[in-house]
């Protein structure tokens, strides 16, 4: 006896309650729900499905950009990619870097420019040659295993900072480099929209990005750095430096262009190290100490409005257990946890604003350096 066949608007019916059932599922077990049947892999794999599936998301995920340190020379050499739950890391970071599980290696000259909607940015170098590099860059989901093309090659020196984002505008993922061109402080910046066929040069940066291993933090559609007004270009002394030299660029990835944000009102002198910018649950953070002696955050309640910085946090470096010098790492639990480098080697320094409570940890037994980095786990596979 054969079924009558279904009608259109039933079938139609049954398909959007599956994808509203499947769109709560975890990223990683739904990947496998693929397999199930053809339908479930159209309805999975169609791009509406994976917005849907990313705005739904837990946000409470982070990645970790883990590298062996650089002496002894005589040691191979390993990068790679470590997938967490910010819960796992905070409880037993220890652990977390040393498990296997949700790991993925990296090519030794690799290096992790930004975390987006689940998608990692990778960038390639060769050695330098007289201060210039060659460099690529490539997409990847550690979650799915997808990989993008290399973009096409930039020649920069090596005073280039680096910045990954999202233009929902175009639908497009964007890389932005900085760099210093000569002595006369003139920031030029490149675009690269990954699929595209070439580099667009934007309008120079008002202000060089100065601490060029903390990559752009993304946000609200920009890409934002702390900058130095400094006519001799990158060749400063921080001792030097005073406060009307400093400020945050913004970077526009809809209209390829640039602003300047004020740093809070509050700060009244020169941090005795440089400080940092940080982003957490839609919320830009500025991180620094205070006659070192006291780290300090701020909070920017409204992102681009100036008058909504907040000093969330002062505590003293006595409190926290630290000696003299103190580098912000990051930020968790939406401006809770903050990740606090010391002056000592592979240590680290936990702080809880809720309870004021301080936790120590040692990672010399792991041997790795690593970076931390918000991550979110995704279906994405942009063309």
């Amino acid at each position: 006896m054969q079924m009558a066949p279904q009608h259109p608007t039933a079938a139609l019916l049954l398909c959007e309650v599956v994808m509203e059932i499947l769109s709560w599922i975890p990223a990683k077990p739904v990947t496998r729900l693929k397999l199930v049947c053809k339908s479930w892999n159209s309805i999975i794999s169609h791009p509406h499905f994976v917005k849907l599936h990313l705005h739904r998301s837990p946000k409470n995920a982070i990645l970790l950009s883990t590298r062996t340190p650089t002496f002894p020379r005589d040691e191979e050499k390993k990068q790679g990619l470590v997938l967490s739950s910010v819960e796992s890391f905070i409880q037993n970071p220890s652990s977390t870097l040393d498990a296997q599980e949700n790991r993925r290696s990296l090519h030794v000259e690799d290096c992790v420019v930004g975390s987006c909607n689940g998608l990692v940015c990778v960038a390639r170098f060769l050695d330098p040659i007289n201060g210039i590099i060659d460099i690529w860059f490539h997409l990847l989901n550690p979650l799915t295993g997808f990989i993008s093309e290399n973009s096409p090659c930039l020649r920069v020196n090596v005073y280039t900072a680096f910045g990954f984002g999202y233009d929902e505008s175009s639908d497009s993922y964007k890389v932005v480099t900085a760099t210093t061109r000569d002595s006369s402080g003139t920031v030029t910046a490149h675009v690269y929209s990954f699929g595209g066929s070439s580099w667009k040069r934007a309008n120079s940066f008002p202000a060089f990005p100065f601490s060029f291993e903390d990559n752009g933090q993304f946000i609200g559609g920009t890409l934002n750095w702390l900058g130095l007004r400094n006519p001799h270009g990158d060749d400063y002394d921080w001792a030097d430096v005073t406060l009307d030299m400093l400020m945050i660029v913004s970077f526009d990835l809809k209209s390829d262009t640039n602003k300047q944000i004020l740093l809070p009102k509050g700060i009244d002198e020169i941090p005795g190290q440089k400080p940092t910018l940080g982003v957490w649950g839609n919320r830009l953070y500025l991180l620094h100490d205070y006659k070192n002696t006291h780290f300090i955050a701020w909070q920017m309640k409204e992102f681009g409005d100036e008058n909504s910085w907040t000093q969330l946090l002062k505590i003293s470096f006595h409190h926290l257990g630290v000696v003299k010098t103190l580098f912000p790492g990051f930020i968790f639990e939406d401006g809770n946890i903050f990740m606090l480098r010391g002056s000592h080697l592979f240590e680290e320094v936990f702080y809880d604003r809720r309870d004021n409570s301080v936790k120590r940890v040692n990672f010399l037994a792991n041997n790795l350096h690593f970076d931390v980095f918000d991550y979110v786990e995704s279906l994405v596979q942009p063309c």
